[in-house]
């Protein structure tokens, strides 16, 4: 779903839900995208957690878009790990202040995905039941990119609070809001109509008249 206004400002929102594969949602994101609007707010509501292969495509169609575009993460609730690394994958990201973040370790093992180089050896004992998952190999992938933002060894299986987040330069709300503020007020929905500028300007020019009549 998305909201857009007239200078370039557009809002996309992702309900989060831990079932289905959110290809209407990233079809409809590469199509915001392709428009190369000057700013994309991304606002991520909603607990639970995007499948790490969804959270994975969000990332490639965000990774395609215009350099010109800078992507605004908001956070209205707690976020777990597909859902996380969507947010961090904005240039400047919001969050509320009593959300936290988590994510899990991964179950894979470094024996459990064959080497780019070097010689393939004899993987390690596994009993006939026991099988690999190929989606814990797309959470592993998730990880790895989280570990660019924050330490995922020492983070993995905690709560990590907004002041964390501040520590790490991963938010940094006042900031972020103030820019936000004067963008909107800036750039009026596209349902409030074309006059309403042209109006605000007519109001202005009035009051100025009417000051240099009192002056007078």
């Amino acid at each position: 779903m998305t909201k857009k206004s007239r200078q370039g400002l557009r809002r996309f929102r992702v309900e989060v839900r831990s079932w289905g594969n959110y290809v209407e949602e990233i079809a409809d994101l590469k199509r915001v995208l392709a428009k190369k609007p000057r700013t994309l707010q991304i606002e991520i509501i909603g607990t639970g957690e995007i499948p790490a292969d969804s959270a994975l495509r969000f990332r490639t169609a965000l990774m395609d878009r215009s350099p010109k575009t800078r992507v605004v993460t908001n956070a209205h609730s707690t976020l777990q790990g597909g859902t996380l690394l969507l947010w961090l994958l904005g240039d400047s990201r919001t969050i509320r202040d009593d959300a936290r973040l988590y994510f899990r370790r991964t179950t894979l093992s470094e024996d459990d995905e064959v080497p780019a180089n070097g010689a393939c050896e004899e993987p390690a004992y596994r009993d006939s039941y026991s099988t690999i998952d190929p989606d814990e190999g797309d959470y592993a992938r998730v990880l790895q990119i989280v570990n660019e933002y924050l330490p995922v060894k020492e983070m993995a299986g905690r709560l990590i609070g907004v002041p964390v987040l501040r520590q790490f330069g991963l938010v940094e709300n006042e900031k972020v809001d103030s820019y936000l503020a004067t963008v909107f007020s800036k750039c009026p929905e596209a349902t409030e109509g074309p006059s309403n500028a042209t109006n605000q300007q007519r109001v202005q020019r009035r009051g100025k008249g009417r000051a240099r009549q009192m002056r007078r």
